[in-house]
């Protein structure tokens, strides 16, 4: 039971979940690649224009089958903030690759474009963007920076359903987009979930080969082959039918559980502005040309020693309020793997001062009153 009278996180249910879920039981097919997958992957490929959408069981497997789609050789590296989930990392470094970190802008959190280029050498092969809290990177410019050294630019876009770039939606600019379904973000498919964006049409193929355990199934059950074999690499990266079915009543109903999540997000942004002009907190950044989609909304304190003390103040009144990354070249395995970096200020200062705060589907407007009171209560 939870202790908390405000917790940071609840399952969004719009209403046909169970319904679907008992569907996609009787249909007597669960192991995945069913009918509410297709319903899921065809829905999301027309709303997004995305060439290929395939279910994964997570987020951290469509970054696993992007890793893996790019053939990396040893020696090759990719470039990626260091303000991330470890999964951002993980995926390149089982396909052999290099991790080189690059410090985040301090107004989205995001990768420093204007850092990217000097950390590009003979080497590189890939650039990861992370879509902090479903606002854009500073896509143009990596764009440009990609091409000019024929590099890859994989999105994880674990944070950013429905959040746009200008006219595009995030995990559709790169050659491959990874997007979670986890119950902590904006849809879900009822515990993990994930999908992996094809954009570029010459990874369809193989991307369908990886994703069932290397082989041409796929093909065999659409009757394109009349058998099928051991083709490639690959692993069981399939979403079960009834997470499927929990997701595409999600789907179905994205804009109303967006749009919900997003006046969350601004009643906090509007009731905080005061104590930003005090000079307390600093709110969250959008850039002009970034649609956000309402998944986070944190504050970034004076120090470490003022965070924590929130974290416990907040704690005491109910309300569970928490920070986030601690950042992956600081930690025992970045540290094992890189030892001590001296060029990451930024990512070190954010990840020491950012209190993230409670904010899920249909929050009760007096528990968001209630946070916002004890808050300014604090100061």
């Amino acid at each position: 039971m939870n202790k908390f009278k405000i917790p940071f996180n609840k399952i969004p249910v719009t209403g046909n979940e169970v319904k679907y879920i008992k569907a996609a039981i009787k249909s007597g097919y669960i192991s995945g690649d069913g009918c509410f997958t297709k319903r899921c992957q065809e829905l999301m490929e027309e709303r997004y224009s995305v060439n290929k959408v395939l279910l994964t069981p997570s987020g951290t497997a469509a970054l696993e089958m992007a890793a893996m789609l790019c053939d990396f050789s040893p020696g090759d590296e990719v470039i990626m903030p260091s303000y991330s989930f470890v999964s951002t990392a993980n995926a390149f470094l089982l396909c052999n690759a290099k991790i080189k970190f690059v410090d985040i802008r301090k107004d989205t959190l995001n990768i420093d474009e204007r850092l990217i280029e000097e950390a590009i050498n003979s080497n590189t092969k890939a650039i990861v963007v992370v879509h902090y809290g479903g606002v854009s990177c500073e896509m143009d410019k990596i764009c440009i920076l990609a091409k000019k050294y024929g590099l890859f630019i994989i999105e994880d876009a674990a944070h950013a359903i429905e959040a746009k770039y200008k006219d595009k939606y995030l995990g559709t600019i790169g050659e491959f987009g990874c997007i979670s379904f986890h119950e902590s973000k904006n849809i879900t498919s009822g515990g993990e979930g994930g999908a992996l964006f094809v954009n570029d049409e010459r990874f369809l193929q193989r991307a369908e080969i990886i994703r069932e355990k290397g082989t041409d199934r796929s093909r065999f059950f659409r009757g394109e082959i009349d058998k099928y074999t051991w083709r490639d690499i690959g692993s069981s990266y399939l979403m079960p039918e009834i997470s499927s079915a929990f997701l595409y009543a999600q789907l179905e109903n994205i804009e109303k559980l967006t749009l919900n999540r997003l006046n969350a997000w601004k009643n906090y942004y509007l009731s905080f502005e005061s104590l930003e002009k005090k000079g307390c907190i600093r709110r969250p950044v959008v850039p002009a040309g970034c649609k956000h989609n309402g998944h986070i909304f944190y504050l970034l304190l004076k120090s470490q020693d003022a965070r924590n003390r929130m974290i416990k103040y907040l704690k005491s009144r109910g309300i569970l309020s928490v920070f986030h990354y601690i950042p992956l070249h600081l930690s025992p395995m970045g540290q094992k793997l890189y030892g001590q970096l001296s060029d990451l200020k930024i990512t070190e200062e954010i990840s020491e001062r950012i209190l993230r705060l409670p904010l899920y589907y249909n929050m009760p407007a007096g528990a968001q009153e209630n946070i916002i009171r004890e808050i300014n209560e604090f100061f």
